[in-house]
This record gives C-alpha cells, sequence and structure tokens, in this order.
C-alpha cells in the first residue's frame, strides 16, 4: 500500500491570491506550494482518491495517475470535491463512496457528471481493493456530516482524521487507536483558537493520545511559517509525499 499527500493545502492554499505574507513570498520565492486537499492511497494497481481537490488535474498529472479507480469524499466542501470534473471527461462512470448525506449534498453541484454514488454507513467497513475501509464520523461544524476514515491490510492501519475540531465521537476515537500512520488535520500552529479545525497542538496531542506510531499534519494554511521553517518544528506534510508500506518495512 501507497499513500500520496497530493495536495496539503487548506482552502485558499498557499500561497494564497494576493498574500504577501512571509510564507506566501517564500513560497513564490522558491518555487513550492501547498495544493488544496487530497490523497492518493495506491493498493493492487488500483487508484483511490480521498477528496477531489480543486487542484486535481495538477495533482494527477503530478503524481503520474492515468486511471482512477474509486473516489471517496469526507465532506461537502468546495476544496474537498470541486475537482471531480477534472478527469470526468477522460473517464466516466467513477464509483464514489460515502454517507447518503455527503452524497446527496455534493450530487446537488454535480448532478450533470456521470458516476456512481456508493452509499456506505459509518461505523461499517467494507473491502475495497484488497483494502478494509471504514468511514467514521468527526465533528466539523456547521456541516451535518464529515468524515475520516480508516484504511487497512494485513499490516498496516492508516487513519485519515478528515476535516475536524477536537469533539470527535468516542466512537470514533476507538476506531482511530493504534495507526501506523496518522494524517491528521492541523490547518494552523499553536496558538489559534479554532472552531471547525484543530490547530498543531491539538492535532498533535490527538494523535499521541491514540497512540500513532507516525504521524503527519495536513490541511496547512499560509499561518505556517514557510515549509522548511515549519518542518523544523511540526511534522507538516508537503505535496506528492509518499508512504510506502509493506510487511516488512511499514513506513
Amino acid at each position: 500500500m501507497k499513500i500520496i499527500l497530493l495536495g496539503t493545502g487548506d482552502a485558499t492554499g498557499t500561497p494564497k491570491i494576493g498574500c504577501r505574507c512571509k510564507t506566501c513570498m517564500n513560497a513564490r520565492e522558491e518555487g513550492w506550494q501547498r495544493t488544496r486537499f487530497s490523497i492518493l492511497v495506491q493498493n493492487r494497481g488500483k487508484n483511490i482518491l480521498i477528496d477531489t481537490s480543486p487542484d486535481m488535474r495538477y495533482q494527477l498529472l503530478s503524481a503520474g495517475v492515468g486511471k482512477v479507480d474509486a473516489v471517496i469524499w469526507t465532506h461537502g466542501h468546495y476544496d474537498h470535491f470541486a475537482g471531480f470534473g477534472d478527469f470526468y471527461r477522460v473517464q466516466k462512470g467513477v464509483k464514489v463512496y460515502s454517507v447518503s448525506e455527503v452524497l446527496h449534498y455534493i450530487n446537488g453541484f454535480l448532478y450533470f457528471m456521470s458516476y456512481k454514488p456508493v452509499e456506505k454507513e459509518a461505523y461499517k467497513p467494507f473491502q475495497l481493493f484488497g483494502l478494509n475501509i471504514t468511514l467514521f464520523d468527526v465533528n466539523h461544524p456547521p456541516l451535518e456530516r464529515s468524515l475520516g476514515l480508516s484504511i487497512q491490510n494485513e499490516h498496516t492501519k492508516v487513519v485519515i482524521t478528515g476535516d475536524t475540531n477536537t469533539a470527535i465521537p468516542e466512537k470514533s476515537l476507538e476506531i482511530m487507536k493504534n495507526a501506523d500512520l496518522m494524517i491528521v488535520d492541523a490547518i494552523a500552529p499553536e496558538g489559534f483558537n479554532l472552531k471547525k479545525h484543530m490547530n498543531a497542538g491539538e492535532a498533535y496531542r490527538l494523535a499521541k493520545s491514540l497512540n500513532a506510531r507516525k504521524v503527519v499534519f495536513s490541511h496547512l494554511s499560509h499561518f505556517y511559517p514557510p515549509h522548511y521553517e515549519a518542518a523544523a518544528v511540526y511534522p507538516v506534510g508537503k505535496d506528492m509525499q509518499e508512504f510506502i508500506f509493506d510487511e516488512d518495512n511499514r513506513d
């Protein structure tokens, strides 16, 4: 199983349009960026997208992906589904998995596209290309439903928190325990008081409390310092970062 962080940015990405803060200026000058959030999971030669970023075309080309075999949507925010149309004219009839509320909401925007919605229930595992996947509820107000997910094979467990604050249901926290890799929403550094997301301190404490073997921050805003400064302090992810897991090498 391979995990690729296609995009590690928040809704505006970094650099942010029109912003002249230190981080955005450094990104322009040094040629790095954080595109909007999306994750690629590869297993048995299949490609699963976790969310479809508005930067999807660029991300798929950068990752060398020619075909998408399945999509899982975590919630109905623009920066997590709007890029679905970027491969709509390349292939049609892609199966898209989520809970009914999320599928119904997003279909209100993408109703004219040809895809196959597959309703799943939170907390009920399902199989996809040799992987055991469990959706679970998190808390991302004011949305009615927002999801994280656990992805497991025989040897490895990867947990993606999805967009959430710290008020995650206990039932979900049980599923999130003991991950080999936890990809966690940490939109801003410590000191930011957030309602919809976690800051870096909250994200790190959550991962530690759940006994995550390795943690990487994603959904990052321009409020962090430039990437290499931030990486000296926090486990911030970067676009196109890869994690490869097999029986002998789990990170």
